[in-house]
């Protein structure tokens, strides 16, 4: 019996015969994974019959890529988070719709977060700053359910796909765009992500704020905040106008669609860009989730 790590877990594994695979259904909650991480690699299981006479381990199982329901090898996708809530960290229900939205394609994901201190923290009752002191890492863990790793330790090679969720968190701790607009950076261990995606030519979902950061990441590039002329309906369209000044090309678009820079692997959305109903927020998230899979 040997010790190995399972999803950053320490685990135990043994030499299984194919009935012990078989029990594994039963366990997930002493192996310290979910039912869900079990079921996407259950397709595996079929091969144990044929392996165990030669004694493999089932680590070696379960460390393979996992298979959707469909049969089909399972999209690995990394998500950045910027923190939690609206005005000072990620938009949490862009973050929860995008989850359901890969969770329902059967990918499998990892969220990263800068283990740096947030800009400010804001009382969300009333809209203003407090003296609190947070970190983004840690705030991100609210939203993730404690499962976030801190976005210097994001392997890109380990990934098919990257998802950035909105919130003002994107213009506060993942960049400086709250307080320099167009004059922005990027923090410099985001930047790195984003190019090593692009470099790689592998797909970015950006929704929101966040397609700010491809702006600039990303020369030239084609994206969508929404529309670019402001109405009760578009309260940010100053946005759009400002990321055409940094050389990329804007394109109007309503809330359910999305626009897909085929070039450059880039797909955006606008979500709470508009004010519109959340439903129609969360359908325009999962356009966008479904054409980052596609490119994938």
């Amino acid at each position: 019996m040997t010790k190995h790590s399972l999803y950053g877990k320490t685990e135990t594994t043994v030499l299984f015969s194919f009935q012990e695979a078989l029990a594994v259904s039963l366990l997930p909650a002493f192996m310290g994974g979910t039912v869900t991480e079990y079921k996407q690699q259950s397709a595996c299981l079929c091969l144990a019959q044929a392996k165990h006479s030669e004694g493999k381990h089932f680590s070696s199982l379960l460390n393979s890529t996992p298979l959707t329901s469909a049969g089909k090898m399972a999209k690995r996708v990394a998500v950045i988070l910027s923190g939690c809530g609206v005005y000072d960290g990620t938009e949490v229900h862009e973050a929860s719709a995008v989850m359901v939205h890969l969770s329902r394609a059967g990918a499998k994901v990892q969220m990263f977060a800068p283990d740096v201190e947030m800009m400010h923290v804001v009382n969300h009752c009333e809209g203003k700053p407090v003296t609190d002191k947070r970190n983004v890492l840690q705030e991100s863990a609210r939203i993730a359910r404690g499962d976030v790793t801190d976005l210097a330790k994001l392997d890109v090679t380990a990934f098919d796909a990257l998802i950035i969720p909105g919130g003002f968190g994107v213009a506060k701790n993942l960049s400086d765009w709250a307080s320099k607009g167009k004059d922005f950076s990027i923090k410099p261990e985001v930047e790195k992500v984003i190019k090593a995606f692009h470099q790689a030519k592998k797909p970015m979902g950006m929704c929101c704020i966040s397609p700010v950061l491809a702006a600039k990441a990303i020369p030239g590039c084609e994206l969508t905040v929404g529309h670019d002329s402001e109405c009760e309906k578009w309260p940010y369209a100053q946005v759009a106008k400002a990321m055409a000044e940094l050389g990329c090309k804007h394109l109007n678009k309503n809330v359910g669609e999305v626009h897909i820079d085929s070039k450059n692997k880039l797909v955006t959305t606008s979500a709470f860009m508009c004010n519109a109903p959340i439903h129609e927020i969360f359908d325009g998230l999962g356009v966008m989730i479904k054409e980052v899979l596609k490119l994938a």
